[in-house]
């Protein structure tokens, strides 16, 4: 089965376009390394909870929109290859002044990897 890494970050609404250029800069390496599919996703329908939501996990702002992306890799092995191989490359060295506008504050992103336990296609 796939391995996926999923992310959340707390975007400025009004970055919306710039999130979607950074994206469409760096997204094209996990394809590269091994990728079989990046997906980002704006949020238009995240409702707020009464204990935990997806705004409260990134402390997202009122001037905020909540992102959900994802990366889908054939296994966890491509991907810790993949991901061995894209902190090397020096396309992703963070001090590229390229590299440095992020339309949003990485300190607030939440991520992690996951093994999928099951997948069901239409």
């Amino acid at each position: 089965m796939s391995y996926v890494d999923g992310f959340v970050i707390a975007v400025p609404t009004a970055n919306k376009q710039a999130m979607i250029d950074h994206a469409k800069h760096f997204d094209p390496f996990f394809l590269e390394y091994g990728a079989t599919r990046v997906l980002e996703c704006w949020g238009d329908d995240v409702p707020r909870g009464k204990q935990t939501d997806f705004y409260r996990a990134v402390a997202a702002k009122e001037d905020e929109t909540v992102v959900f992306s994802w990366v889908e890799w054939p296994s966890k092995a491509i991907r810790d290859d993949a991901m061995a191989k894209m902190m090397a490359d020096p396309r992703m060295d963070p001090s590229n002044p390229a590299n440095q506008a992020m339309p949003f504050d990485g300190a607030r992103m939440i991520f992690g990897g996951f093994s999928a336990v099951l997948e069901l296609k239409a």
